[in-house]
């Protein structure tokens, strides 16, 4: 069974290999071209700042990590669409798993042989990118920060192996209902795209209890980028940041010191458009705003919870497809 599978999957693992190996020698050269301008961007002197580093490496990289990092997401989908999909359905609308049920070979063994070599493969594929960006990516995120941002956070470190066992076993399970390759293999990749979607927006936020924490508003302070909108007549704060940690609350109203929103008379007193003014006016006023967030010490707690929760999905649909093997394919 083992040799079969693997004459059966030589084509596309080639074809794999073949645009991974493309993508990993890009890596190296941009790992070293980043490194280069991390150490001239940050040690060129007293005249330096790491403002003006993090400007120069952003305007310089950003586009490109975002381009290899949406590769590195896209090949478990392509994974799952090209290797896992057409591993039963392909069998089973051509009848070729006939041949291979009547030599004596169980359908749990068929499956499972054919199963666990494809997701295999498609673990070391994905790994070895998502090493290789991680490592090519790691001076600009440790000067840029924002690691938990939902664009690079799927890209870097073990979150993608999770992704590459589930599009693999989902384009399967999907294949040995639909019985058709081109059907499994839009819906696969339909499935993966919903889930990138939805799991950060509704269940990654919620992995872990969220810390809440009370933000005093200075006049003069950064405040980490945040500024002050007018929506409805109520004064929010928006754009606050903490360094290396996951704001969830991007919107948040300024309160008063008894913790209700400033009233509608405080707003138009503080709202004249000169802003050293309205600053100073929020501030009399003892002005303070809350945020949840996710701090920066999570990042690895939240990688495994990410992986544990696609590997999680990958078991629960195996399980169904060993389930459902046995029965209604004769």
């Amino acid at each position: 069974m083992i040799w079969l599978t693997l004459r059966q999957f030589r084509v596309q693992a080639l074809i794999g290999v073949g645009a991974a190996a493309c993508l990993a020698a890009y890596l190296v050269v941009l790992g070293l071209q980043i490194r280069d301008s991390y150490d001239t961007a940050v040690n060129c002197g007293a005249g330096c700042t790491l403002d003006a580093a993090r400007d120069t490496l952003g305007e310089d990289y950003f586009t490109t990590l975002l381009l290899c990092g949406f590769l590195i997401v896209l090949m478990p989908a392509l994974i799952g669409a090209f290797w896992g999909a057409p591993l039963v359905a392909r069998e089973i609308e051509t009848g070729t798993h006939r041949l291979v049920w009547n030599q004596g070979v169980t359908r749990g063994r068929w499956l499972a042989v054919k199963l666990g070599l494809v997701t295999l493969a498609g673990v070391v594929l994905t790994a070895t990118l998502s090493i290789l960006l991680t490592w090519a990516a790691s001076p600009y995120d440790k000067l840029i920060g924002g690691r938990f941002d939902p664009l690079i956070f799927p890209t870097r470190n073990i979150a993608p192996l999770g992704y590459a066992v589930f599009a693999v076993v989902a384009g399967t399970t999907i294949g040995l209902l639909t019985r058709r390759t081109v059907t499994t293999m839009a819906l696969t990749l339909t499935a993966f795209a919903a889930l990138q979607i939805l799991l950060p927006a509704t269940i990654r936020p919620h992995l872990a209890p969220a810390i809440t924490e009370s933000v005093t508003y200075n006049a003069g302070a950064d405040l980490d980028g945040a500024r002050i909108n007018l929506k409805g007549g109520v004064a929010r704060i928006e754009g606050y940041a903490k360094p290396g940690a996951w704001v969830l609350s991007t919107s948040t109203a300024l309160l008063d010191p008894a913790g209700k929103p400033l009233s509608r008379s405080v707003v138009a007193q503080c709202s004249t458009g000169d802003r050293d003014r309205d600053e100073a006016c929020y501030t009399a006023q003892k002005a303070h705003f809350v945020v949840k967030y996710q701090p920066a010490d999570r990042y690895w707690t939240f990688q495994w919870l990410e992986l544990l929760t696609y590997l999680l999905l990958a078991a629960a649909l195996a399980a169904f497809a060993f389930w459902r093997i046995p029965r209604g394919l004769n």
